[in-house]
């Protein structure tokens, strides 16, 4: 790709740089700078927001492009309600809409789209689309987009463990038989890997509850970019750094 050319050019780099055999098999996004980007333009944070969706489509294409098998972008949380109605309502809007395009936005790649999160809480309209996107592109076997929608780490953990007192008092399930995986089936990410970077565009340094039990020795790259303005450089950037890392998982 003449784009990575460019890039290792302008970065400095050797081609031996970045490893495309070892790199990380699930990225993780905290999508994070739409409104800050809008208001230093003096323009409405639903233009930002749509911004964003444009950054979106494009890491999407790139990561899947470059080999990456899975990215989880952090999309809208459970605290996100509490945002005023205007803006709630412009993100609703957005969301259906990039629904409805998804054929588009993954410029006919195959990507899979999953959505991770509570959907019940949503409009009938958007619950037909999440299945309908869900269905058309469960076959596709290249990256796996896992877009979490209503999604709050700690209200996950809380139904797993729901889920596990009840197979408990039903009978189907013995406390000491409870381990880690066990709660781990229970979470929406239960058939995905966890991830080995997350990556926080717009100069914030926490989990903002996005990922608190698959993050655990997941690595972390911050950047005060903001989302709107996030390139494929940027996701490179992380790479190179996630690459020189030694991750022990506890070890030595």
């Amino acid at each position: 790709m003449s784009f990575l050319k460019n890039i290792f050019k302008i970065r400095n780099w050797k081609k031996s740089d970045i490893d495309y055999n070892k790199l990380p098999a699930h990225i993780a996004i905290i999508m994070d700078g739409n409104g800050r980007w809008a208001k230093k333009r003096a323009l409405p944070r639903s233009v930002g927001h749509r911004e964003g969706a444009k950054t979106l489509k494009e890491i999407t294409t790139f990561c899947g492009e470059i080999g990456i098998k899975y990215l989880t972008v952090y999309a809208f949380s459970t605290e996100n309600w509490k945002r005023p109605k205007s803006e709630v309502d412009a993100l609703m809007n957005l969301l259906l809409d990039y629904l409805k395009n998804a054929e588009t936005h993954i410029g006919g790649k195959s990507v899979r789209i999953q959505v991770i999160g509570d959907v019940s809480v949503f409009d009938d309209k958007i619950k037909k689309e999440i299945d309908r996107v869900t269905k058309l592109t469960s076959k596709n076997t290249g990256l796996i987009l896992n877009i979490a929608l209503n999604y709050g780490s700690r209200a996950e953990i809380v139904h797993a463990a729901k889920k596990i007192a009840k197979e408990v008092s039903e009978g189907k399930l013995k406390v000491d038989d409870i381990d880690e995986k066990v709660l781990n089936d229970g979470l929406y990410t239960a058939m995905i890997p966890d991830p080995d970077l997350l990556i926080r565009p717009g100069g914030e340094k926490r989990l903002s509850n996005f990922l608190l039990w698959q993050s655990a020795y997941t690595e972390f790259w911050y950047t005060d970019v903001l989302w709107p303005d996030f390139k494929k450089e940027h996701i490179l950037d992380a790479i190179f750094e996630y690459q020189k890392r030694n991750r022990r998982f506890g070890g030595i």
